[in-house]
């Protein structure tokens, strides 16, 4: 799933968490299901447009990602003051992947092509298993241009749903 969709499932779990649960066991309960929101939701993702890799030539996807990067950017502007928490490990898998570990990664691959450093360490390994073992049978729709109207309704709903939840924007 995009940024702005981990973005707002983590807003979410936090404040069901601390609306429901007494202090420490809602800090441990945010961390726990936003960690796993992020496994469960990329193994899902194949229903939805979400390219692998890069799709630089394709406009269609450019504009997609500029769309969804600005609503990301909102989200995490709106959001982070009280709800950085579900917010940060509801993406921290992405951020250890991604920003951290494939960076590495790929430079240790300009010197040696062949290098296999670093892959046991990445996270996505266990949304691959959680995919091939539980959502097996969801159909594949990466490429599919048409996975973004399931992507723009889950974004939609998580929206109505935070809107019944009420969140407020500033500490209390």
């Amino acid at each position: 799933m995009e940024l702005i969709t981990h973005n707002l499932i983590g807003v979410i779990i936090q404040i069901l968490c601390f609306t429901f649960l007494l202090f420490p066991l809602n800090i441990v309960c945010t961390i726990l299901f936003a960690y796993l929101s992020h496994i469960f939701c990329d193994a899902l993702s194949i229903i939805t447009y979400h390219t692998p890799d890069r799709q630089k030539g394709d406009k269609f996807w450019i504009i997609w990602h500029y769309i969804i990067y600005l609503l990301s950017a909102i989200s995490f502007f709106i959001f982070i003051i009280p709800y950085w928490l579900g917010m940060l490990i509801a993406n921290i898998i992405d951020i250890w992947d991604w920003l951290i570990l494939r960076p590495i990664h790929n430079k240790k691959r300009e010197k040696n092509p062949e290098s296999k450093w670093g892959e046991k360490y990445y996270l996505h390994r266990t949304v691959h298993w959680v995919r091939n073992k539980l959502f097996f049978w969801l159909p594949v729709r990466e490429y599919k241009k048409s996975g973004i109207m399931i992507e723009i309704f889950i974004i939609i709903t998580l929206s109505i749903i935070l809107g019944f939840l009420g969140p407020s924007l500033f500490i209390t």
